[in-house]
């Protein structure tokens, strides 16, 4: 059985069809790798979204599509953006929110889903920005969790539809890009390929398989 994981970023034209693509081709390298030294032969299933429905049926945006084909990418032509539908959020066995509100947003997405909010990670728990949490990003010991809340840190303060899709809580966030040029899809995709290397080391680590 295929391990699917989603990734999910606001409107599905930008983050989280970099995500998509990128950790789909580190999965398939580091995987393809494995298994032609004689290791098991994993399937995994990468697929993006949004937690909104404002892009729908938009392709990936054409600054994204040119800095990862200039990187050497395969960048799907067929990419049509749409948000995240129950059963995406049911199947998915590993959810990875780009910022703090997406991870909000999925929390409520996945309730009304009928599925666990415990597959809900952030993007940057893989990159050494914030400590993966195993039960995932709201459980106890996750960044956005009963510890952090009793902070003050994160998810203590009441939030708005508005500030979930689209505000930043700084460097748990993967940042945004399609409010500047070409140089934010560049850094975008840095952080976005750190990322995808540390969930290819977790998923090779964890025998989920």
């Amino acid at each position: 059985m295929a391990y699917c994981i989603l990734v999910v970023c606001t409107g599905n034209i930008c983050r989280s069809p970099m995500g998509e693509i990128v950790l789909r081709d580190r999965i398939s390298r580091e995987f393809a790798n494995s298994a032609a030294e004689g290791g098991p032969a994993a399937e995994f299933l990468v697929s993006s979204a949004g937690v909104s429905s404002e892009e729908s049926g938009n392709n990936i945006d054409s600054r994204a599509r040119s800095v990862l084909e200039e990187r050497g990418y395969d960048v799907k032509v067929e990419h049509l953006a749409h948000r995240a539908t129950p059963e995406e959020l049911q199947q998915a066995d590993l959810i990875l929110a780009m910022t703090v509100g997406h991870a909000h947003s999925l929390r409520r997405m996945v309730e009304d889903a009928g599925s666990e909010v415990s597959k809900i990670h952030l993007w940057r728990e893989f990159d050494g920005t914030t400590p993966f949490a195993p039960g995932g990003v709201f459980s106890d010991d996750g960044a956005l969790g009963l510890k952090a809340k009793n902070s003050g840190l994160y998810g203590g303060q009441k939030r708005s539809r508005y500030s979930d899709f689209y505000s930043s809580d700084g460097n748990l966030d993967v940042a945004d890009p399609w409010y500047g040029g070409r140089d934010g899809f560049y850094r975008t995709l840095e952080i976005v390929e750190s990322g995808a290397d540390g969930i290819v080391n977790w998923l090779s680590n964890s025998r989920i398989m």
